[in-house]
């Protein structure tokens, strides 16, 4: 890579939107990020997988909800008032994720993230973008169109 590539590369800054789930923060693309609400009534839905919590009507339109907890394998939690969920759009289908909080709005400079290592605090790498390393932390990036496969994708459109 030339010199002047890496400048540039280097200048790149990724908006993110952190949250935590457990004691690890997760950074996700702001532009994916459609609104982050409060917990809300969630409708159960019979025999849909373990990971999804139902489904929320948010201004007339009926979204998924997924439990992050749930999708990572990490413990169940009880909702707070720091739990939120953040509304996504992922191919073309909007979803909610349950997150324990959420942090921030961050810029981070594009060359401070590093590829991801195989296991990333317990966590398959296959939707993982990259690890950002910032001063005191390291933020998990995650790759939201990665993060449910086409079968949970034609699952959830069936809710």
């Amino acid at each position: 890579m030339a010199k002047s590539e890496r400048l540039q590369k280097d200048d790149n800054l990724l908006q993110l939107v952190t949250f935590s789930i457990g004691s690890e923060e997760f950074g996700v693309d702001i532009l994916k990020v459609m609104e982050i609400i409060r917990t809300m009534k969630i409708t159960k839905v019979p025999k849909s997988p373990a990971f999804v919590e139902g489904v929320i009507n948010l201004r007339g339109l009926v979204i998924p909800i997924i439990d992050l907890r749930k999708r990572f394998g990490m413990g169940e939690k009880n909702d707070d008032k720091e739990t939120r969920i953040i509304v996504i759009e992922i191919q073309g289908m909007t979803v909610g994720f349950v997150v324990d909080s959420v942090s921030e709005v961050l810029r981070i400079p594009a060359s401070t993230v590093e590829p991801p290592p195989p296991v990333v605090a317990g966590l398959d790498s296959d939707y993982i973008s990259g690890v950002g390393k910032l001063e005191d932390r390291l933020l998990i990036l995650l790759d939201l169109d990665k993060l449910l496969s086409a079968d949970d994708l034609h699952t959830l459109s069936q809710l």
